[in-house]
């Protein structure tokens, strides 16, 4: 069930009015009341999710019940030990099972043709050619990361089953995320929920703005973007290069569009959850580009990977020789593998691989040096140089990302700089594409100007009849700029 279909349209204010006037008015007096809401969010959470196919409904419920049985283990082992590293057992345990089925689903086809070209022999009969759930790895990691944090004495584990199951199966983000930790959204779960209308009008402005970076900006870049893309070899480098910068928008506007829709729905259910882009096209580099991107999946490979591992400050052997080498040895090594697991994360493709290390190597010089955590503010004017050099590189990675094959992304790219470079840019249809660029430099000015906000919409904005006419200006782009036919969320895919 797609956010930008008639089918949620329908489906969300049937869920919200049964969820507060139902589940919150009439059973205020119920002592089972909050009991019955969670329950009633995990019931249309499943609807909303096996609407694809309910076949995936066995997956993410097995996953839920290992991590919800995983956190009682390690408090029972706690407690019948009196250690508090007790327990690891049972969160490595569950920490196997889930990721075996993550690499099943998503991966082992995937490594069985690679390591079958390398050995040059037939795959067909190894291939087990299953359908990919939709958003696995996103409640995968959400569930994994409840039972390390229990594991880590950061939360205590619950014993009421359905609320873990309302946070790791919480229809607004529960295919794309934000990937939200059990310290943050499980609490939420556990106490008694107020209708908030001042929280429900933040949410539905939310959910404008994400319709419109979704609908009239990724969808309507997509159309040129794919049409160029597979036909690149006999573009000019110019439209090649104009084709990239789309789809840098058009995964931007694609990705947190959903999650803005995600968070603003969340938000009329009295639910917050946390912020996953800042402006990202505004960094002044690679490493302010990655603290502001994916901003859940980026903290989770920091907390869960990357810190364990050592990160930038590791631990140095006593009986070590050279410990500046040895600092940056670890260093080195925890990047690359921070880089190379995020970009598997993303698909199981040598493309996606080769994108992390594309990243790798750009973020190396900015932590070697100790410039990572130059930038930390929101940038001004004066910056709007190193802006533009941080977009481009991106602009480069996104190339890699979107294409088939290294090969394709690497024949891309030369194209890109061929004589016809200074060419115009191709365009079908020229003034439908320009109501695109036209919508992006719109997308560029107000996200400027509102670049300390959480979303734009969230500006006060005077006087109020300035306010509705701005909303119904969005709404009205939003069916008049809409592409024919369904464009699917790029990271619904992940």
């Amino acid at each position: 069930m797609l956010f930008n279909s008639i089918e949620f349209a329908l489906f969300l204010p049937i869920v919200f009015l049964l969820y507060w006037f139902v589940f919150d008015y009439a059973l205020k007096r119920c002592k089972k009341q909050l009991l019955l809401q969670n329950l009633f969010i995990v019931i249309v959470s499943y609807i909303f999710y096996g609407w694809w196919d309910w076949r995936f409904l066995v997956l993410i419920a097995f996953t839920s019940l290992c991590s919800y049985c995983s956190g009682l283990l390690i408090a029972r082992s706690r407690k019948r030990t009196g250690i508090p590293s007790a327990g690891k057992g049972f969160m490595i345990l569950n920490l196997i099972i889930n990721l075996a089925i993550l690499i099943i689903f998503k991966y082992y086809d995937f490594f069985v043709v690679s390591f079958s070209h390398l050995f040059d022999v037939n795959p067909d009969g190894l291939l087990i050619k299953v359908i990919l759930p939709v958003g696995i790895s996103f409640y995968t990691f959400q569930a994994l990361s409840y039972s390390i944090d229990v594991y880590r004495g950061k939360i205590v584990p619950t014993t009421n089953i359905v609320a873990f199951f309302a946070y790791v199966s919480f229809f607004p983000q529960l295919v794309a995320g934000p990937i939200e930790r059990a310290t943050n959204l499980l609490p939420q779960f556990l106490k008694k929920r107020s209708f908030n209308s001042t929280l429900a009008i933040d949410g539905m402005r939310q959910i404008l703005w994400g319709l419109f970076k979704k609908i009239v900006i990724a969808d309507n870049c997509a159309i040129y973007v794919d049409e160029v893309f597979n036909t690149y070899s006999t573009q000019s480098g110019s439209t090649l290069l104009l084709s990239a910068i789309l789809f840098t928008f058009q995964i931007y506007c694609d990705f947190s569009g959903y999650s803005d829709i995600a968070i603003g729905t969340s938000k009329l259910f009295g639910i917050r959850l946390m912020r996953n882009f800042n402006v990202p096209y505004f960094s002044r580099d690679i490493a302010e580009f990655w603290r502001r991107w994916h901003i859940s999946l980026t903290t989770w490979f920091r907390d869960y990977l990357y810190i364990p591992l050592g990160g930038s400050r590791p631990t140095i052997p006593l009986e070590c020789k050279h410990p500046d080498a040895y600092k940056k040895w670890i260093i080195v090594r925890n990047t690359f593998i921070i880089f190379l697991v995020s970009g598997l994360w993303h698909g199981a493709n040598w493309t996606f691989i080769t994108w992390g290390a594309y990243h790798a190597v750009l973020f190396l010089p900015l932590i070697l040096s100790g410039k990572n955590r130059k930038y930390l503010d929101q940038a001004n004017l004066k910056d709007i140089p190193k802006i533009l050099l941080t977009f481009i590189i991106v602009v480069f990675g996104w190339i890699i990302f979107r294409a088939n094959s290294i090969t394709e992304a690497w024949e891309y790219m030369t194209h890109i700089f061929s004589g016809s470079l200074l060419s115009i840019p191709w365009l079908k249809t020229r003034s439908y594409y320009i109501s695109t660029l036209v919508s992006i430099a719109l997308l560029i000015v107000v996200e400027w100007l509102t670049r300390t906000k959480e979303h734009p919409l969230q500006a006060h904005i005077k006087p109020r009849i300035l306010r509705w006419l701005i909303y119904y200006a969005l709404i009205i782009a939003i069916f008049v700029l809409q592409p024919s036919g369904d464009v699917q969320f790029i990271y619904f895919q992940f």
